[in-house]
């Protein structure tokens, strides 16, 4: 066992520094250059670098920069107003002159022109909103647009983190394949040369010679398409990450991800608070509420404080500083408006949102009853693997004992070249099968800790 282990580690330094020198050449990346990421870092670095995240947060910025601006509402409103203008044709009104002289009868009148050819006017108005419903509710929108906004920048880093995850297990698979590649290449390069030796001793065929050619080759290809792979998925992660220089750089993965056994398995039950997506809904179903308040807010009484303090000019010829020709004007009082009539349809607008936040609350329970079957699902699933996977590394142990057995049995000349060939096409056949399955394994993880509003435990 010890013998074994102490060929398994040799075998893993040759693949690296082999993956390495491959990396190195196709990059011009120095062997110095290789850095320790580990997974909650590479999210971590991606969420800085991405520029959908940094919009993202600007967007957050903007929704709150919005709900600032509402309470200026609040703040006093002073404003100057000064005109200057010139009337050709004065007002014209007529007065029962009767009323006030009884010299004339009592339906006498007498047409009168009022105001001079020229005026002008100059004053300050000062308003304060005391108040105002509908200005509060608008805030309380503003507020949930920026909660909003939160969600779905959550939801933007929950997709980018799931992805940067795939990515990172990506190229831990890879490694581990590289591993089993090189390890093929080495046993079928073993075999290749034992039925080489019986084929020059002229006691084997030509065709079993070329089918242990032919599964040499086939290990050979494997390893170099795992080490293009791994190299391809590298690039990826790095563009993922953020990283702009990317030929000088490579990376080593943390490899804890791949003992399945010691990967955290959280609850089942999902957590509305932990999903972005069904904290949108959650928040749509408020906001819509909200909104049919704020519309019912529009019809309710506002009451302002206001004043004007300024002057008036009249004369009858162009002279804005004719002396005694200003007369001063000010006021001060509260003002009262209660909308009567709009021309709005206020049922049918409340009952709109209303129904609104109804559909959006049946939404939310639907995708949480949906959350919980998949995360349900995925356990099923991931339980079902491991099992599989536990056999097949039992089996794949099995086989290369048996390989080595036979590959003893054909140079001693008690077994057959066809059965070692098959016994080999076996053990890659398995050993695909159990790439495939760790693949899917971590596809599952992935699934489970998306489902179960945790998958924020790979970065934090």
């Amino acid at each position: 066992m010890n013998i074994e282990h102490a060929t398994k580690s040799k075998t893993i330094v040759i693949v690296r520094i082999g993956v390495a020198i491959v990396f190195s050449v196709l990059f011009s990346v120095s062997a110095q250059a290789q850095e320790n990421l580990t997974l909650s870092k590479a999210i971590n670095e991606a969420f800085l670098n991405r520029k959908n995240i940094l919009a993202g947060k600007m967007d957050q910025e903007i929704r709150k920069l919005q709900t600032e601006a509402l309470y200026r509402r609040f703040w006093p409103q002073l404003s100057a107003g000064y005109t200057y203008q010139y009337n050709p044709i004065l007002q014209t009104s007529i007065l029962p002159i009767g009323v006030f002289n009884p010299a004339y009868p009592a339906d006498a009148t007498k047409s009168v022109q009022f105001g001079t050819k020229w005026s002008q006017a100059a004053g300050l108005t000062l308003s304060q909103p005391l108040i105002d419903i509908s200005v509060n509710r608008q805030i309380k929108e503003g507020k949930l647009q920026e909660r909003i906004a939160a969600a779905l920048q959550a939801q933007t880093e929950y997709e980018l983190a799931a992805t940067v995850a795939q990515a990172y297990f990506n190229i831990l698979l890879q490694e581990a394949k590289i591993v089993s590649a090189a390890s093929d290449t080495n046993r079928t390069w073993q075999s290749r040369l034992l039925l080489q030796n019986k084929f020059d001793q002229k006691r084997l065929l030509k065709s079993e010679l070329n089918r242990g050619k032919i599964n040499h080759n086939n290990a050979v290809q494997l390893y170099y398409n795992a080490v293009a792979q791994l190299i391809e998925d590298k690039v990826f992660l790095l563009f993922l990450i953020g990283r702009n220089k990317i030929e000088q750089t490579d990376i080593r993965l943390d490899t804890a991800y791949l003992n399945f056994e010691t990967l955290q398995l959280p609850d089942v039950q999902p957590k509305v608070a932990n999903i972005p997506e069904l904290q949108q809904l959650q928040l749509k179903a408020e906001l819509a509420g909200v909104q049919a308040k704020t519309e019912r807010a529009k019809y309710l009484p506002t009451l302002w404080l206001k004043g004007y303090l300024g002057g008036n000019q009249y004369t009858n010829t162009f002279d804005p500083v004719a002396a005694n020709s200003w007369f001063g004007l000010s006021y001060a009082g509260v003002e009262l408006k209660y909308p009567l009539i709009t021309g709005d349809d206020k049922k049918r607008k409340i009952e709109q949102m209303r129904m609104q936040s109804a559909q959006f609350n049946q939404q939310q329970e639907d995708r949480a009853a949906q959350y919980y079957k998949d995360a349900v699902v995925a356990r099923i699933k991931l339980d079902r693997i491991l099992n599989e996977l536990k056999a097949q590394r039992e089996n794949i142990g099995l086989g290369k004992e048996a390989v080595t057995i036979y590959q003893e049995r054909v140079s001693e000349g008690q077994e057959s070249v066809s059965a070692l060939n098959l016994e080999e096409a076996n053990l890659q056949k398995t050993e695909t099968e159990y790439q495939k399955n760790t693949a899917q394994y971590l596809l599952y993880y992935l699934d489970y800790l998306k489902a179960a509003g945790k998958l924020e435990q790979l970065w934090k």
